[in-house]
């Protein structure tokens, strides 16, 4: 990290330093500096909730879920799944080939690939938790309570937003484009693509496989049901 963010704290390992160059050489610089963003913020909110850092939770492993969890949005991370699933692995890769252990490994991931899952992501430990917390408040999505008085100034003066929500947007649409795959029915990389191409998903009965749909009348009774049965007692 630049001399020019040592203002804000981060975690000072060399794992977390090694981590933001790789961040900053692979990805845009709006979204490089969403990331470092995610990090403060996700911090500020939880204390905010009582949480404080390397008493409550990993400061070093929720830096790490920060600064790599939109690394699936840069050319060297895009790969045939959704940008947080690539993003994921991608990370995963790089810490193990850092020496991170297995287990605080699967934190990030665990971090990185639910970040776009916000109800999922809320009820696990604060490490992946906060990284959800983070990138929703950066991005403009209501948080839990505002934060200290003068602190996104702070931050947004040490790390200027740089048109971000935009540019993670184009980045996923054009992903997207390319590799439609990467963007499923009713996910966040489907649906920005539905927008921007005008397009529309398929009704639930054409959606399912299987022709349950076909001869169906909802108000008919139910068939009994068939299968193995507990005859026991």
């Amino acid at each position: 990290m630049s001399e020019a963010h040592a203002p804000l704290p981060f975690p000072r390992t060399d794992l977390a330093l090694a981590a933001t160059r790789f961040a900053r050489e692979i990805e845009h610089p709006a979204i490089y500096h969403h990331s470092l963003r995610t990090y403060h913020y996700g911090r500020a909110l939880g204390e905010r909730r009582g949480l404080l850092p390397d008493q409550d939770y990993d400061d070093e492993l929720l830096f790490l879920g920060c600064v790599l969890h939109d690394t699936g949005l840069s050319d060297h991370g895009d790969g045939d799944q959704r940008f947080d699933l690539d993003g994921a692995d991608l990370a995963v890769r790089f810490l193990r080939a850092h020496g991170l252990a297995d287990d605080r490994a699967e934190v990030v991931w665990d971090a990185v690939a639910l970040h776009l899952s916000p109800e999922i992501a809320g009820r696990k430990r604060p490490e992946i938790a906060l990284v959800t917390a983070g990138a929703a408040f950066d991005l403009g999505i209501e948080g839990p309570g505002p934060l200290p008085p003068g602190h996104t100034d702070r931050v947004h003066a040490e790390l200027p937003r740089l048109h971000a929500a935009a540019v993670l947007h184009d980045t996923i649409v054009g992903q997207a484009l390319a590799k439609p795959h990467k963007a499923p029915p009713f996910s966040l990389p489907g649906e920005l693509l539905r927008r921007h191409t005008g397009g529309t998903w398929p009704a639930w009965d054409r959606f399912t496989g299987w022709g349950d749909h076909d001869g169906y009348a909802p108000d008919a009774a139910p068939a009994p049901a068939t299968g193995p049965v507990d005859r026991r007692g």
